[in-house]
């Protein structure tokens, strides 16, 4: 794509900020060009948004039956995933797995819970209980 057709169409997923696209610069070569983002990348990072949302709000349901640890709830609550936390934290799946049941989340060394903690952007204490829902059910 030439320079002069990277989408320009300010979508409200980047909340006017812009990211970098690659595109034919005049003198042929690649070059960095700010986008304020298409419609389609919108549609499809709205979509993506939701399904975490659903996701988010099936955990809590676990987590208030007992069935799953707050650390469920509070990965997919940070737009995360099974394989991004594990990542993220240098756990494996397995083990974020497991810490997501109630029983082995609860004996969690202070030490785990910082990993977790950090890379959920949140405090230990936080992180150990679920918060209030909001007017909108999140």
């Amino acid at each position: 794509m030439k320079s002069s057709q990277v989408p320009q169409q300010n979508i409200s997923t980047y909340a006017r900020n812009k990211k970098a696209m690659y595109a034919i610069g005049s003198n042929g070569k690649y070059i960095r060009v700010a986008s304020s983002g298409w419609e389609v990348e919108e549609a499809a990072t709205r979509q993506a948004l939701e399904e975490l949302a659903r996701l988010a709000a099936r955990a809590r349901q676990q987590v208030e039956a007992g069935k799953a640890s707050p650390l469920y709830f509070h990965m997919y609550d940070q737009r995360m995933d099974l394989q991004t936390l594990a990542q993220t934290t240098g756990f494996f799946k397995w083990q974020v797995r497991r810490h997501c049941k109630p029983k082995v989340f609860a004996s969690l060394a202070p030490k785990l819970l910082a990993r977790y903690a950090e890379a959920l952007g949140m405090s230990s204490d936080a992180l150990r209980a679920l918060p209030k829902e909001d007017a909108n059910g999140s």
